[in-house]
């Protein structure tokens, strides 16, 4: 089985990134991080399209996806991370982000108290919820590094 054996050097590409099966762990990453927030957006869909709940008041936790990453990548911007303390306006980031979070787990739970979704939506927001900022932490814990590629160069 020759035509199996892959050697070190083909895992390799031009730029020194690791290679497997063709597709550098950067890209399995990227794929498996729009895989996830399909998946979240589809239980935020299900959630308001569904006949038995067919409400689409839940469709507002969309402004948070958008607004949740905003100020980290300001500060990100803002701040020299050569400093290995934290400062102020990272840690301001990072309470802004926790409070557009909360807010976006706090607005389904709300609709349903108010009556204006279903409890079964609810949860189906909420898990898509739990989906969409899992996938957004993983984008930056997978591209938030410094080194040749990364959200900076966006």
């Amino acid at each position: 089985m020759e035509w199996f054996a892959v050697s070190e050097e083909s895992r390799r590409d031009l730029a020194g990134h690791t290679r497997f099966a063709g597709v550098c762990i950067r890209e399995r990453a990227l794929i498996s991080l729009s895989f996830g927030g399909a998946i979240g957006l589809m239980f935020l869909m299900l959630g308001c399209a569904l006949p038995i709940y067919n409400k689409y008041w839940p469709l507002f936790v969309l402004f948070f996806y958008v607004l949740s990453p905003i100020p980290y990548c300001i500060a990100r911007r803002l701040v020299d991370d050569t400093d290995a303390m934290s400062n102020a306006c990272k840690e301001l980031a990072i309470f802004l982000t926790t409070g557009i979070v909360v807010s976006a787990f706090g607005l389904p739970i709300v609709f349903a108290r108010a009556h204006l979704i279903e409890w079964g939506a609810c949860a189906l927001v909420l898990t898509g919820n739990t989906v969409i900022f899992a996938t957004i932490l993983g984008f930056f814990l997978v591209f938030g590094s410094n080194d040749d590629f990364s959200w900076q160069q966006w």
